[in-house]
This record gives structure tokens, C-alpha cells and sequence, in this order.
């Protein structure tokens, strides 16, 4: 049986970017991520704060292939995370460092990607149980500083970059010490054409793919 945490560890490795869909309407979410996946994303994100976000988060749990791992952004509430995991969703991404929160997603089978920023609580985070932290947000921070708090993390700590960080700074980031990216608002907003969706999305993919 593959764990939710190998599963994220495959999905990673093939491409280290979380799509972002926040404002997505649950009627258009399974043509986004349609789209997505052919271009190489296996990572997908359904803020909470997006209309009715876990009729979203079912239809895309039943509609992806398993190696696409489906889940939730904004999670702040215990309740919520033992709800995605009802619903057989496999991502629980934060904001914010809540250790009850990240217990009651480990708990409920899920891989928490939680949101940190200072040393404090990217400890606090992985002696939770967090997957992975997430720099949130990142964009308001030099590219430097991932390699500086990674110096200090256990070795392997996966960090991603999040919030304010366009397709051409990604690559200032990502020498940075950056491991991966979650993508919004310049990948998918609401309102924005689908087909456009699916071009940025190959845009980004390849951009990551030649290093550019």
C-alpha cells in the first residue's frame, strides 16, 4: 500500500509545483484540472476561502489519477482537516503554524505543507508533523533566505515558496535554496479563461523543466 507521504514524495519529485486555484468554482474546477495535469502539475490546491471548496475537493478526489494529489489550502481549523480526510484528500496546506491543526491532519491520513516563517516555527511545524514548510510569504523575503533557515533544518526538510512570487522570479528563488513553489494568482484567478490556464500552466512547467 503506498502511504499518503510516498505518494507525496512521487508527486513531488516529478514536479515540485502546487497549482493554487483559489476563487475556483466547483463547476469549472475539473476542467482546470484537467488542464493542469497535462502539463505536468501532480500537485493541486482548493483554498477554503473559495466558494463551496469541499464540493471542489470531492469531484476533483474522484475525478484525478492517484498519482495527483488533491487537497486543501487555508486549512485553520481542526474540523477541517478531519473533513478533507473524509473525503479522501491527500494535501493540507496552512498559512500559519497551528500544531493542533497539523496533528488532526497527520491523524486523518493527510500531508500537511505548512506555512512558517521564521526558525521557531519551521521547528515547531516538523515536530508536529509537517511534509514539508512553506515560506508564506515568501515573495516579501530575498531569494537567500531559504538557504539561510535550511542551514539550520534537519537535513531534507523540503521548503516551498509561497505568496508574491511571479513566473520570472521563480528562478532567483529557486537558487535560492527553494525546493518547489505554490503558484496562484499568476497561474489560475477567477475569471480567467481556461485555455489561458492550461497555457501558463505548459509556460511554468517548461520554465521549470529548463531551469529558466
Amino acid at each position: 500500500m503506498v502511504t499518503p507521504q510516498h505518494a507525496f514524495d512521487r508527486a513531488f519529485e516529478r514536479m515540485p509545483l502546487v497549482a493554487i486555484l483559489r476563487g475556483v468554482e466547483p463547476d469549472e474546477v475539473v476542467r482546470i484540472a484537467d488542464l493542469l495535469i497535462d502539463a505536468g502539475f501532480t500537485l493541486l490546491e482548493i483554498p477554503l476561502n473559495s466558494p463551496d471548496p469541499f464540493t471542489s475537493i470531492q469531484r476533483l478526489v474522484r475525478h484525478c489519477p492517484g498519482e495527483v494529489l488533491v487537497g486543501a489550502g487555508t486549512v485553520l481549523r481542526v474540523e477541517d482537516a478531519r473533513r478533507l480526510g473524509g473525503l479522501g484528500a491527500r494535501l493540507l496546506v496552512t498559512p500559519n503554524t497551528d500544531p493542533a491543526v497539523i496533528r488532526a491532519g497527520r491523524e486523518a491520513g493527510l500531508v500537511p505543507i505548512i506555512g512558517c516563517m521564521t526558525p521557531s516555527e519551521a521547528f515547531t511545524a516538523l515536530n508536529c508533523g509537517a511534509s514539508a514548510l512553506k515560506v508564506f510569504p515568501a515573495g516579501r523575503l530575498a531569494p537567500g533566505y531559504a538557504g539561510d533557515i535550511k542551514a539550520v533544518l534537519p537535513g531534507g526538510t523540503r521548503l516551498l515558496g509561497v505568496g508574491g512570487i511571479g513566473f520570472g522570479q521563480i528562478a532567483a528563488y529557486r537558487a535560492g535554496g527553494y525546493d518547489g513553489f505554490g503558484i496562484g494568482g499568476s497561474l489560475y484567478r477567477p475569471g480567467r479563461p481556461a485555455d489561458e490556464v492550461g497555457a501558463l500552466a505548459r509556460e511554468l512547467v517548461a520554465r521549470w523543466r529548463s531551469g529558466s
